[in-house]
């Protein structure tokens, strides 16, 4: 075999379609659009169009309300945690911060903090300083002999 013979699989490759070369190739004139009209041209944008009747997105009534104030947080879960103590990514003596838990690669995004979640079990007694926490996190934390110190705790008390 030489490569001058080497071909694809018959029926593998498919000649394309040259339309607008005349009204003998058989797609020529309309090019296969019919005849004029929006959709003969390019660029058509009509979704959700349905020829001038109101649309279903239109008369569908509006629900529900969207909390622009609302924080974002990270979230990471106790045996999260336990995993990254357990591999030696975090200390367990020094307090597990946003920092320590970005540099350990447990967080991608910090957003607008970090919150804690009971999934998971944790064993060793780690002190947390995060953006917030769950009920359950916070009992699985405390029995395990850590504690939990929430970050801007202190300012919604003095309100």
């Amino acid at each position: 075999m030489k490569l001058n013979e080497i071909s694809d699989v018959d029926g593998a490759t498919k000649k394309r379609m040259r339309v607008g070369r005349g009204i003998g190739s058989g797609k020529g004139k309309t090019g296969g659009r019919g005849v004029k009209g929006q959709k003969s041209r390019s660029g058509v944008a009509i979704k959700g169009f349905e020829g001038g009747q109101m649309p279903l997105h239109r008369r569908l009534p509006k629900r529900g309300f969207t909390n622009i104030f609302a924080k974002k947080f990270s979230e990471i879960s106790l045996g999260r945690v336990q995993e990254a103590i357990d591999a030696g990514k975090l200390d367990a003596k020094a307090p597990v911060t946003v920092e320590s838990l970005k540099a350990a690669g447990l967080v991608r995004q910090l957003r607008d903090g970090v919150r804690l979640l009971g999934n998971g079990e944790l064993k060793a007694a780690v002190s947390f300083e995060i953006a917030g926490a769950s009920k359950p996190a916070i009992a699985a934390v405390e029995k395990a002999g850590g504690s939990v110190k929430i970050l801007g705790a202190e300012t919604k008390s003095a309100e």
